[in-house]
């Protein structure tokens, strides 16, 4: 249950923020004829600006053109521009409209962890009752119960985690 908190806190971090990192890049995977790379294996990322971020591409030329496609279609809503070995992306403005978007992807993000969180939860519980002949009823119910308990908390702590999240987003 703590990984999959740990899940979302990292998803929040690296996917929904209003910030610009060079980390921000790092998840997009580019599609090359030798498989499929994280652009942060193929290309050195660095921040020029707050309004711009560059990928050195110098030691995978042949990837260029596919880190520029990778990061157009990554739905960060960037626009690449290639020069040479070196691709250069500048940041939008956050307008009130992105940070409501992103805050719609924190609202999904969670429950997505919601729903993993259950998983779990019902995993566990299952493997208490295959354990019927082994203990007593009481205990059984009392295992379920706890289980359920550690699962409300969890998920406590994630609306936690979005309600700060949107606060941060919409401010």
């Amino acid at each position: 249950m703590q990984a999959v908190i740990e899940a979302l806190k990292e998803d929040f971090s690296r996917n929904l923020s209003v910030r610009t990192s060079p980390g921000a890049l790092d998840h997009i995977t580019v599609v090359t004829k030798d498989g499929k790379f994280p652009l942060n294996q193929l290309g050195q990322i660095s921040q020029k600006s707050p309004q711009l971020l560059t990928v050195n591409m110098s030691s995978f030329p042949e990837s260029t053109a596919a880190a520029a496609k990778a990061i157009r279609e990554s739905g960060m809503n960037l626009n690449p521009e290639v020069d040479g070995t070196v691709i250069r992306v500048p940041v939008p403005k956050v307008t009130r409209e992105h940070r409501e978007s992103l805050a719609k992807l924190a609202k999904q993000s969670t429950n997505k962890s919601k729903e993993a969180l259950r998983k779990v939860r019902s995993k566990s519980i299952t493997q208490v009752k295959k354990s019927k002949n082994k203990v007593s009823e009481d205990t059984i119910w009392l295992l379920e119960k706890q289980i359920q308990q550690m699962a409300d908390e969890a998920a406590a702590e994630m609306d936690k985690l979005l309600a700060a999240k949107t606060k941060e987003l919409l401010g």
